[in-house]
């Protein structure tokens, strides 16, 4: 396919397009807002996530009995199984009997809105 560009100009510039392309594939798109990272870690709170989990920034979460979320940003897996990406984790988040049979973390009424929210601020935990 690079054959059909008659320079190297060319085919740097196509590189770069196919480059710029997959870089946005991954991240949020302009239609889908990254979510509010604030307001997510206010829910973690009001959902007491941190009763299982530490998590860092969340006043009285250092639960014990799963997890600590420090870091979750960088982490590869949801639940040592799913790929984490915000989808996944917000699907996760929403309902995670539903991608994890017998999984502990129950399914605490967290909406999709909320879900995206809470995923924003786990996300940012690096």
């Amino acid at each position: 396919m690079l054959r059909n560009f008659p320079s190297p100009t060319g085919r740097r510039a196509f590189l770069i397009a196919l480059l710029a392309i997959g870089a946005g594939a991954s991240g949020p798109s302009a239609a889908e807002p990254a979510g509010d990272a604030e307001r997510g870690r206010r829910l973690m709170a009001q959902y007491q996530c941190g009763r299982c989990h530490a998590i860092p920034g969340v006043a009285g979460a250092g639960g014990r009995l799963a997890v600590p979320l420090d870091a979750f940003g960088l982490r590869s897996y949801i639940a040592g199984r799913i790929p984490n990406g915000r989808a996944a984790l917000e699907r996760w988040i929403v309902d995670p009997p539903s991608l994890v049979p017998g999984t502990l973390m129950p399914n605490l009424g967290v909406s999709a809105a909320e879900a995206h929210d809470i995923a924003a601020y786990l996300g940012a935990l690096r």
